[in-house]
């Protein structure tokens, strides 16, 4: 019988105190998309910049329901033997020869190769495997950077947690699991993927938000510092960049900082350590180029 499982949090309250326990800090509308996506047992689509926090909603949501963490990173040309399953083809040839050696009819005996024992099982197979003693959280990372063939292919999984394989049937899960999608929107989901799904967009986080969430994630850090990274971040946002900066890379410029024993935003130790926070060449040299020194005043002037 499926459980339910927004049993396990009382309210939706409940979720953003469990995630900030988690050192993730949700909004109430995510938490309610979170809730419902439990509450309802559909995939939960999440787009938004890089950086902001989709993927650790996975992890997170993995740690909270004790449960496993299925991975699948999305790429141009993923395919069925990378995502779903392939056949172990190396166990396959050493049986053939046992039953040569044997002297068996190959011919009769070698159907049973492709069944379950030599079948090799991907994330998406993994995910609805009717074993499984608890649902596992099934995230599929930056699915838009896969081919729209890929994409289709999702369809029967999320559509009835099913798939086909040829030689054995179809198998289905006994519990679907919680499916979190993320994309970048550097190309878009078609609208039949988006349908079957709950949809939150995750937006670059508000000063103090983000303020809380590097308090959360870098409790050690000098309060003035954090709050001086936070407002020089949210300022570079403001500039037109290739690759404005997530919260992933704040927190990765203010460990770099905490590393060089910094309590507070000094000139040259920010140009030298713009890497940490900047990952393009030409945003950096902007960056560099417009009056850091002025920036770095009023930054320090919060």
């Amino acid at each position: 019988m499926e459980q339910d499982l927004s049993t396990k949090f009382s309210s939706i309250d409940d979720i953003q105190r469990a995630m900030f326990a988690h050192s993730y800090i949700a909004d109430r509308s995510l938490a309610t998309a979170i809730y419902l996506a439990l509450k309802q047992r559909k995939p939960l689509l999440l787009e938004g910049e890089p950086g902001v926090g989709k993927t650790e909603i996975a992890k997170v949501l993995s740690s909270l329901l004790n449960t496993r963490l299925l991975r699948l990173q999305c790429y141009e040309g993923i395919d069925i033997s990378t995502a779903v399953y392939e056949w172990n083809y190396t166990r396959q040839m050493l049986h053939i020869r046992m039953l040569e050696g044997r002297g068996l009819n190959t011919q009769m005996e070698t159907k049973e190769i492709f069944g379950p024992d030599f079948l090799m099982q991907r994330p998406l197979l993994q995910a609805i495997d009717p074993s499984n003693l608890t649902p596992p959280v099934l995230l599929i990372d930056e699915l838009d950077r896969s081919d729209e063939e890929f994409e289709a292919y999702l369809l029967e999984l999320l559509s009835d947690f099913q798939i086909t394989i040829p030689e054995i049937g179809t198998i289905q899960a006994k519990e679907p699991p919680i499916v979190i999608i993320t994309s970048n929107r550097t190309r878009e989901i078609h609208d039949a993927l988006r349908r079957r799904c709950l949809y939150y967009w995750i937006d670059f986080p508000s000063l103090e938000k983000e303020y809380q969430i590097v308090l959360a994630r870098l409790p050690e850090a000098p309060e003035q510092l954090a709050r001086q990274v936070c407002q020089f971040v949210h300022t570079l946002r403001s500039i037109e960049l290739y690759k404005a900066p997530g919260v992933s890379e704040t927190l990765d410029w203010l460990s770099s900082l905490l590393a060089l024993k910094q309590s507070e935003l000094v000139d040259e130790t920010v140009r030298d350590t713009l890497g940490s926070l900047l990952k393009y060449q030409d945003d950096i040299l902007k960056v560099g180029g417009v009056d850091l020194h002025k920036l770095l005043q009023k930054t320090r002037g919060i």
